[in-house]
């Protein structure tokens, strides 16, 4: 679990293709001692397991799911990650819950300055921005930020000097992909209230909690 508070960042040093999948060799910008051989570190948003270390660098496995649905399918060397290990149970949770289960990628699509804040615009596909809601919370490589707005196909967030410094979002051009985590709250609440009620591609259908139920427990 993470808070989408990133550490600092790292540079992807090498990749080896294994199979369909590949192994990652990232070096971090920053002492990462204190972390084991099987810790989750979260990469652009991705939770990957270490799989060797040193006091300043790691290698990841990336499996074939993982890459078709993130934006490490296309990555090189040089590239720039975000970087954050798993949270403690006695840290200050300062993002949102995270789980590092990256639900699809987007892309961003316009920025602009305003004042001393950089508004970002992205776009998603709509089984995505369905679990978007103005004021909610969304990670974008892995960054938590708050929604500003968001329609069937995109969102808009705000970010100020100090994280477009200190992650790869402040960095990314328009047209670049992204990887997108949705709040999980809203995806445990839809699966709640139709549970039991899916469709042939296992999406929830129509059921669930409705009105005839509200009134046969003496909710209306």
């Amino acid at each position: 679990m993470f808070t989408g508070i990133i550490e600092g960042l790292g540079t992807i040093r090498g990749i080896q293709p294994v199979g369909e999948g590949c192994k990652l060799a990232i070096d971090a910008d920053f002492a990462i001692s204190g972390t084991k051989l099987g810790d989750s570190i979260a990469v652009n948003g991705a939770c990957l397991t270490a799989v060797a270390l040193d006091d300043r660098s790691f290698t990841v496995d990336v499996s074939p799911e993982t890459l078709a649905k993130t934006t490490f399918g296309r990555a090189r060397v040089g590239d720039r990650v975000n970087l954050e290990r798993a949270l403690r149970l006695s840290d200050r949770l300062d993002g949102h819950l995270v789980s590092g289960h990256i639900d699809g990628m987007g892309r961003l699509s316009d920025r602009k300055q305003r004042s001393n804040a950089i508004i970002i615009a992205f776009r998603v596909p709509p089984d995505l921005a369905r679990y978007m809601i103005p004021k909610g919370s969304v990670a974008v490589d892995g960054v938590s930020l708050t929604i500003n707005a968001c329609s069937a196909n995109g969102f808009e967030v705000s970010i100020i000097p100090y994280t477009a410094k200190l992650t790869t979002v402040g960095m990314k051009p328009v047209g670049e992909a992204v990887n997108i985590e949705t709040d999980m709250i809203g995806k445990y609440v839809e699966r709640f209230v139709t549970a039991g009620r899916s469709d042939a591609d296992g999406r929830p259908g129509d059921g669930g909690v409705d009105m005839a139920l509200l009134g046969k427990y003496g909710f209306l």
